[in-house]
């Protein structure tokens, strides 16, 4: 319950919120991308917390979705690497990064 709680308060806490682990590649794209249209967000590694394992058993609890990345804009979950990529590839990405405040 606590681990929800803790994910919760970081999903409430930021605009644009990735959770993701430093080897994975699809986390690296997603960053990627995020960084290529200069988007502010935050980036929780999971592998680099000892309550790493916590937080992704309660990201599945709040978001239906265990794997990484594991996107949140705004509040809302948005889903993984595929879904951020198809929002870039049908021209979303970056209205919806702007909706949400995630540029300066």
């Amino acid at each position: 319950m606590a681990n929800v709680k803790e994910v919760q308060r970081i999903i409430d806490n930021n605009n644009v919120v990735v959770f993701s682990k430093t080897w994975c590649p699809y986390c690296k794209a997603t960053k990627q991308t995020l960084n290529d249209l200069k988007a502010q967000y935050e980036v929780v590694e999971l592998d680099n917390r000892n309550d790493g394992d916590e937080l992704q058993d309660a990201l599945l609890e709040i978001s239906g979705q265990r794997s990484v990345p594991n996107i949140f804009f705004g509040k809302k979950h948005i889903g993984g690497n595929s879904d951020l990529q198809a929002l870039a590839k049908s021209g979303q990405l970056k209205a919806r990064l702007e909706e949400v405040g995630a540029f300066a």
